[in-house]
């Protein structure tokens, strides 16, 4: 007779099983029971009862025939890339980007909300309610049959704890995030950085994809880089690698807790747009100041001039203190810095050749606000990889009931 821990253990295998089978199904497409016996090394029977088991339950499908092999023609089986929806969603700025994908992560339909500033932990939570409510509408998707949400914030994101333990812009530090909006949404949730999840789109389906070391820096409200070493995402022991905003770059002042860096108070989107007012005899107040100070610096404008090499000059002091330290294959410049244009990045380039000793390909990031969507719906495809009887497994312990 099994004892408790052997039952737990049963059905961890089970799940075990079932993961590497849906693994093999996403790589070999259209493949027989017996095919799927020899590339997972299990059992016939233990294939067949389980691939029946998630026939029922949407994730696999029968496509036809295959070739024989001197026997019976095998009937093939391909995964369901349609049975169930991810949501990624991402706080940039004062915007909410949303989508729904697919198990592929192929996006289905997306939303975004600009938020009211000065805005709030409550009417952000509100946002995403709306949001979601709207992207279920338009696809047409059950709410029942989408795994979970991944979300991206700004600040330093405790993934295990569900908090935030350090954001200034937010007023979320050491709140239980994750519990609430997952009651909130009714919908198990993944959080994360918000650079993080960018620096992970674009490693999976932007410029970064297939480079095993790379730094990707964004320049917005703040200022943040993703690292990527050996394939793998580096997030230090309290999560907080990355956060190259706190760096001395710049006039350095006295901090309290809580407050945005010395390097982000100094050359973030908001700080220089203060300056751009400053010298340019007409400035908007919309995104794009680098776009204008280009602009003006083309006109010959010198104080625009000036202004605009003094920020190439203190992002690369950014960039050389990373690289001389990691020394990465590329270097992805977003947010802000995507508005670069050649000469500039001849500039910054030219500045770290003097500097240090090997400067890595620099590419402006690819896929805008959708970056840190991917990276999302990522996040919560590698989180929750089983689905089992209506109920959905997430590493941690969450289990949701499908209704």
């Amino acid at each position: 007779m099994l004892g408790r821990n052997q039952t737990g253990n049963s059905k961890l295998v089970k799940q075990l099983n079932r993961q590497e089978i849906l693994r093999k199904l996403r790589e070999n497409k259209r493949v027989s029971r017996a095919d799927l016996a020899k590339l997972t090394e299990l059992s016939r029977p233990c294939v067949s009862a389980l691939v029946d088991e998630m026939m029922k339950e949407g994730l696999i499908h029968e496509v036809g025939v295959g070739e024989s092999k001197g026997g019976r023609k095998p009937i093939l089986l391909e995964y369901n890339f349609q049975a169930y929806g991810v949501v990624g969603a991402i706080f940039e700025g004062s915007t909410l980007y949303m989508s729904i994908a697919d198990l592929s992560g192929d996006l289905l339909v997306d939303y975004h909300f600009r938020l009211q500033q000065p805005t709030n932990g409550d009417m952000a939570i509100r946002c995403l309610e709306l949001g979601l409510q709207t992207l279920l509408s338009k696809s047409g998707f059950e709410k029942s049959r989408l795994l979970g949400v991944g979300l991206g914030l700004p600040g330093i994101t405790q993934r295990r704890d569900g908090t935030v333990s350090y954001a200034p812009s937010t007023g979320w530090m050491g709140l239980p995030v994750k519990q609430e909006i997952e009651e909130r949404l009714g919908l198990p949730v993944v959080i994360d950085n918000d650079v993080n999840l960018m620096t992970l789109g674009e490693f999976h389906k932007g410029v970064g994809n297939g480079v095993k070391n790379q730094i990707y820096m964004y320049v917005g409200t703040g200022i943040g880089a993703g690292i990527i070493l050996d394939g793998q995402f580096y997030r230090g022991s309290r999560e907080a690698s990355g956060e190259i905003g706190y760096m001395m770059v710049g006039q350095v002042k006295k901090l309290n807790r809580g407050e945005y860096g010395v390097f982000e108070g100094n050359y973030s989107v908001p700080v220089i747009q203060e300056k751009a007012r400053k010298v340019l005899p007409s400035f908007a107040e919309e995104p794009g100041v680098i776009k204008q100070l280009i602009r003006h610096t083309e006109d010959g404008h010198i104080e625009a001039g000036r202004l605009l090499n003094d920020i190439y000059r203190h992002w690369a002091y950014g960039i050389a203190n990373m690289v001389s330290i990691l020394d990465p294959d590329l270097l992805i410049l977003s947010g802000e810095m995507i508005d670069i244009d050649e000469s500039g990045v001849e500039k910054i380039q030219g500045m770290l050749t003097e500097w240090v000793p090997y400067v890595p390909q620099i590419k402006l990031a690819a896929l805008g606000y959708k970056a840190g969507i991917i990276g999302a719906i990522h996040s919560v495809l590698e989180a929750f990889p089983v689905v089992n009887s209506n109920k959905i497994y997430l590493s941690g312990g969450y289990v949701n009931e499908s209704k």
